[in-house]
């Protein structure tokens, strides 16, 4: 058994991991884009020139695009074996793969549909827990990683009974909506992801009061609130948090709560999809509803579809400025509607971008992120813009454990895990979290720069 790496190795995005098996069985554990990141010049993140016939089907931990954006590549190279993936992803994914071929690929109608078709046709839905005969030498296992809607760790059992395991992305705990992440009952291999594998995010309890401070900022100064968001997780989750402090602010009698705009398409859509799948939801959310509540929809929450509303908003909002809070992709600032936002209100002093989840290197958001702090300036289609505005960033809501929850992942295995390897993550959260790992369980932890550190 060998594993080979065609992204997310030694850095966040682009995750593409390979379990070989044989010389005539492979399978793909997902098939992502990379975001940002430098690319070394041997390895083509956009390209699959790795595909070859022994990949007899591909395994999804979940639907973001840095884990799925390359499957139209995929399929157009040849790739026709089934894709497995949990019941929530199988609903989510063709929504992303269009968005993306749309964006990335064409935009020819005929042409998305005969590959969605395809997409169709190679989908194999699974639920948590259920054990799938992949083949003689190999049954896989999705478990729920707490990350977005439908995500999962992939356990797989290989004929001589070794347990691999993908971690995908991990949760954190306590996140809106969602359950908390499954325990690990056991690895031989852990292949574990490592995006904040040297840092810890705020209290979560926290993070609702801080961002009310935001919001009450907004409110006092007139100016916007900018939350860069992943259509799909992060989108919902903070509907979910802003229609609690809305419900709290209307029970005490204060209504001083700006309107909520989402102005994404997709995110929508997205939106409206988490509402179908209630059944996956945690139970304070269930009970919320029972309460007869909306937690992803209220009465100060608005959307904006057409692009020509966009553009008028974004104009209306530099002349005169008000208290309004946007959500809109995409996540990382590389594209998408937030950018018209940006460049229109990062130079006024009463903006507040809110940063909620992972910023990759080489994004316009870690630039903001980064030198927006000092007075520093970003790069919008060769353009510098001052940044004035007040810069903010929530780990209480990143949708990513933190160092202790990996430890914690780890530990809660039924059985010791054997081995660990680090992958999705910059070099140097990888090294830190792997002298943790050997502190707490000394065992042996594989890295991309130190494959035995």
């Amino acid at each position: 058994m060998q594993i080979h790496h065609h992204g997310g190795f030694d850095q966040v995005t682009g995750s593409c991991h390979e379990l070989e098996l044989s010389a005539s069985e492979s399978y793909l554990i997902d098939c992502g884009l990379a975001q940002g990141e430098k690319q070394s010049d041997d390895q083509d993140l956009t390209a699959v020139n790795f595909y070859h016939p022994a990949i007899k089907a591909l395994f999804v931990t979940h639907s973001h695009l840095d884990h799925v954006g390359r499957i139209p590549y995929l399929l157009a190279a040849g790739f026709t074996g089934p894709i497995y993936c949990t019941r929530a992803t199988a609903r989510l994914l063709p929504l992303v793969i269009a968005d993306a071929i749309k964006v990335g690929v064409t935009r020819n109608a005929a042409l998305i549909e005969g590959i969605l078709q395809q997409l169709e046709e190679q989908l194999y839905a699974v639920d948590y827990q259920q054990w799938v005969k992949v083949s003689p030498a190999l049954t896989i296992r999705f478990n729920n990683a707490g990350h977005i809607m439908g995500s999962a760790f992939i356990e797989c059992l290989l004929e001589d009974q070794q347990v691999v395991v993908f971690s995908g992305d991990i949760g954190c705990r306590n996140t809106p909506l969602l359950p908390d992440p499954s325990r690990l009952e056991t690895a031989d291999l852990l292949l574990l992801e490592s995006t904040y594998g040297d840092r810890l995010h705020e209290p979560r309890d926290q993070r609702q009061q801080q961002l009310k401070q935001v919001i009450e900022r907004c409110v006092k100064d007139g100016g916007a609130v900018l939350i860069p968001a992943f259509s799909i997780g992060r989108t919902q989750e903070l509907l979910y948090e802003l229609e609690d402090i809305w419900h709290q602010l209307e029970l005490s009698g204060h209504y001083s709560f700006p309107e909520v705009v989402v102005d994404s398409p997709l995110a929508s859509d997205f939106t409206e999809l988490y509402g179908e799948l209630q059944a996956l939801w945690d139970q304070q959310a269930k009970a919320k509803v029972r309460q007869g509540r909306h937690p992803l929809e209220f009465r100060h929450c608005h959307t904006i579809d057409d692009h020509a509303t966009h553009l008028s908003l974004v104009n209306r909002l530099k002349s005169t400025a008000e208290p309004v809070i946007i959500i809109a992709a995409s996540g990382m600032c590389a594209g998408g509607r937030v950018v018209n936002y940006l460049k229109a209100l990062l130079p006024d002093e009463r903006t507040d971008v809110l940063f909620v989840g992972y910023q990759a290197a080489g994004t316009p958001g870690r630039d903001i992120q980064t030198y927006g702090p000092r007075g520093g300036y970003v790069i919008f289609d060769d353009e510098r813009i001052t940044i004035k505005a007040q810069i903010h960033t929530l780990g209480g809501y990143s949708a990513h454990a933190d160092q202790a929850e990996l430890l914690d992942f780890i530990a809660s295995a039924a059985q010791p895990v054997k081995k660990v390897r680090l992958i999705h993550g910059e070099p140097k959260a990888q090294a830190a979290l792997a002298e943790k790992i050997q502190q707490q369980f000394n065992i042996p932890v594989e890295t991309a720069t130190n494959l035995i550190v």
